[in-house]
C-alpha cells in the first residue's frame, strides 16, 4: 500500500532526531510515566494504546508508532498513532513480517535501500527508517510486532532497541 503523494499530512509533524543523551532522558521519562499509568493493568489493547501515546509524546522522531497483531497466520494492524498503516502484512514480507518470523528486533537505517514488496512494504512514503520489535506474551508466544517509523534516515539505534525491548518485556511478558 502506498499513498498517492509523499506530502506530509497536515496533522503529522516531521521527525526530529535526538542525540544519545536526549534519547536516554526521554526514554527514562516515558518509562516512568508508563509505570505510573499501567501499574497492575492487564488489558493488552489498553497497554498498547497507552505505550503508543506516551512514546510518541516523548520521542519526536517517532513519526508512526504501533502494533501489528498476530492474527490468522499474518499480521493485522492493531493500536497505532500516525498515518494510515498497512491493514495486513504476510509473515515473512517486509520488515514487520520478517521480524515476526525471526522473532528478533530489526533496525533499518534507510528503508529506501531495501527491496520493495519483500524486504520492505511502503505503507507511507514519508517513512525513511524504522525499528521493529517482536512482542511476546508471558508464555513466550509471539502476539505482535511493535513498529516505529521516522521521516529521517538513521533515527534508531541500540538505545531505542534497549528501551523498547524492555518496555515490551515489562508490559507483555510481566518481567522487567
Amino acid at each position: 500500500m502506498s499513498n498517492s503523494s509523499n506530502q506530509m499530512p497536515y496533522f503529522i509533524k516531521p521527525s526530529i532526531n535526538f542525540s544519545l543523551s536526549e534519547k536516554e532522558e526521554a526514554y527514562q521519562h516515558a518509562f516512568t510515566e508508563l509505570g505510573l499509568l499501567l501499574e497492575g493493568e492487564n488489558d493488552t489493547i489498553l497497554k498498547m494504546s497507552s505505550i503508543n501515546s506516551i512514546l510518541k509524546t516523548h520521542l519526536p522522531y517517532f513519526y508512526w508508532v504501533g502494533f501489528y497483531l498476530v492474527s490468522n497466520g499474518r499480521l493485522s494492524i492493531g493500536p497505532y498513532q500516525g498515518t494510515l498503516g498497512c491493514l495486513h502484512i504476510e509473515l515473512g514480507k517486509g520488515v514487520c513480517g520478517n521480524v515476526a518470523m525471526s522473532k528478533h528486533t530489526k533496525i533499518v537505517e534507510d528503508v529506501d535501500i531495501l527491496v520493495q514488496g519483500t524486504e520492505h512494504i511502503s505503507c507511507d512514503p514519508n517513512s525513511k527508517s524504522e525499528i521493529v520489535i517482536p512482542v511476546f506474551d508471558s508464555k513466550k508466544d509471539l502476539i505482535a510486532v511493535f513498529d516505529v517509523d521516522s521521516t529521517l534516515p538513521k533515527s534508531f539505534d541500540v538505545v531505542d532497541q534497549k528501551y523498547l525491548e524492555r518496555i515490551m518485556i515489562r508490559y507483555f511478558q510481566g518481567q522487567g
